[in-house]
């Protein structure tokens, strides 16, 4: 059994500080008040806000890349998007015990923002820790209907999205893990194992790879090695880049 000792989130969430990159989370009023609450953003029906944001970041991220197709840019897009989600939310769960309420309506987003992707909670509040609420915070409130806006626009099979969902935690749970070891927290890296594994169980995680220890293999392919010079990445279902048919890697 892993101990949990709960501790209040502070208003900047300062334990993540320490963590970097992916794993910071602003907090407060954002630098422009023009910028999109990510509910807006995934709301398709809005079409001005959503080519204003989601599309901008997907082209962005094409012309950065050298995509040579939309698609590919959305998959790496959404993949980075989860992955700073589940970077924020499982270092809270783990560090404090807690889980700030992420609602999309609260986090705004800057889509013209350098990578990792730039987002600001505008209030914090607590949740509980345990693996149920992160799946409901991260999972339904966010990837799910971020998925349909962009299943909506692209050609992207659920079960690359997924994919890209589950490769995004395992890489937060890495990058916490290897930070508890290197500063003897074990408990962390306990805790960081038990959610990851739980979370992996989830229905809408469940079948996307497999995991031994910190590794994981995943069944899909983000695509990323359409991307000029991308090869595969390191828990790609390919060991090397394919020479069929690119559909066969977005199912």
């Amino acid at each position: 059994m892993v101990l949990l000792l709960l501790v209040d989130l502070d208003a900047d969430l300062a334990a993540l500080r320490p963590l970097g990159g992916f794993f910071l989370l602003r907090t407060g009023a954002p630098p422009r008040s023009t910028l999109p609450t990510l509910a807006r953003a995934y709301d398709i029906q809005k079409s001005d806000v959503y080519e204003e944001s989601v599309t901008f970041r997907i082209r962005k991220v094409a012309d950065s890349l050298q995509a040579p197709e939309l698609r590919i840019a959305a998959s790496i897009a959404q993949q980075g998007l989860a992955a700073r989600l589940w970077s924020a939310a499982l270092g809270c769960a783990v560090l404090y015990g807690r889980v700030p309420d992420l609602d999309a309506r609260l986090v705004r987003w800057d889509a013209d923002g350098s990578a990792p992707d730039d987002l600001w909670l505008t209030e914090v509040h607590a949740l509980p820790g345990d693996a149920g609420t992160l799946a409901a915070v991260v999972l339904e409130g966010h990837l799910e209907p971020l998925t349909a806006a962009l299943r909506a626009r692209h050609r992207l099979a659920p079960g690359l999205l997924r994919g890209n969902a589950a490769s995004a935690l395992v890489g937060a749970a890495r990058q916490l893990s290897g930070w508890a070891r290197a500063n003897g927290r074990t408990e962390v890296a306990a805790r960081t194992r038990a959610l990851t594994t739980e979370l992996l169980a989830h229905p809408l995680l469940a079948g996307t790879g497999t995991l031994a220890g910190t590794a994981f293999r995943r069944r899909s392919c983000c695509l990323y090695y359409r991307v000029p010079g991308g090869g595969v990445c390191g828990d790609c279902c390919f060991t090397r880049p394919p020479r069929s048919s690119p559909r066969a890697a977005s199912g």
